[in-house]
């Protein structure tokens, strides 16, 4: 399981929102000092939103972005946040980045993300931000989280089934910036909803939620499950920002096995 710490942008600036609120805003400075903190960490992936672009479609931090990919150097960098075209998606790519992830654009056209799912195999990620306590039944958010889906979310991810998809970025809305452990139960039914890799995002606020990741992971119990996901990457953002562990610890943690 890898590490994805997260940067998220906002008029310049590396800001920390607490469930997708924009009126629960924390500031962290300098996004390339932080990126380059991340690196010298281990991370081998680094995880950058544009939080105005997600809510609008109207990007905000592409220069901002491609500083991020320069100092991220043998980083690698996923990014998202208002990519509604596949001209944005190709012009996001060009930046160095090396996976997209479309998360509004996949619930209201998922026809233009499987063009771009399959122009740029691996290179595409769908972003399932999810509310509700039971994913069988939750509903996806758009838009920076502000509008529903009508779809389930076994219905929407049963559209990329076939599909040479990099991975879905599940996002638990009722955990993210709340520190207070990840949806363990949720993921595990996810895990069986999707033969691609997922990367879970929202909650992880301690060495030991990572260690329950990486036990979740393992999924001894599901290994009967036909075309099971494999649990490959955590979203990590408050946590190592607000110094509840450092880089290099999350990453031993998402590296240890049971």
């Amino acid at each position: 399981m890898e590490l994805y710490p997260a940067i998220d942008l906002r008029d310049g600036g590396a800001v920390r929102l607490t469930q997708g609120d924009f009126a629960r805003e924390k500031r962290y400075g300098d996004p390339l000092a932080l990126a380059a903190t991340f690196v010298e960490g281990g991370a081998s992936w680094i995880h950058v939103v544009d939080l105005d672009a997600a809510r609008t479609g109207v990007p905000h931090e592409r220069a901002m972005l491609a500083r991020i990919v320069e100092v991220a150097g043998p980083a690698r960098v996923q990014t998202g946040g208002g990519i509604r075209t596949e001209d944005d998606v190709a012009a996001v790519l060009d930046l160095g980045v090396s996976r997209v992830v479309l998360g509004t654009t996949a619930l209201r056209d998922p026809v233009l993300t499987t063009r771009c799912i399959r122009r740029w195999p691996g290179q595409v990620a769908v972003g399932l931000d999810y509310s509700g306590a039971n994913i069988s039944t939750g509903r996806a958010q758009s838009h920076g989280w502000e509008v529903g889906s009508p779809l389930s979310i076994p219905a929407v991810l049963a559209q990329w089934d076939d599909e040479p998809l990099g991975a879905v970025v599940a996002t638990s809305i009722a955990r993210d910036g709340m520190l207070e452990g990840p949806d363990l139960a949720g993921l595990r039914t996810l895990l069986s909803l999707t033969p691609h890799p997922v990367i879970a995002s929202g909650g992880v606020g301690t060495l030991e939620d990572l260690a329950d990741l990486v036990d979740l992971a393992d999924l001894a119990d599901l290994a009967d499950v036909a075309d099971r996901a494999d649990l490959a990457g955590v979203i990590v953002g408050k946590a190592l920002v607000e110094g509840r562990f450092s880089v290099e610890e999350a990453v031993a943690a998402c590296a240890a096995s049971v």
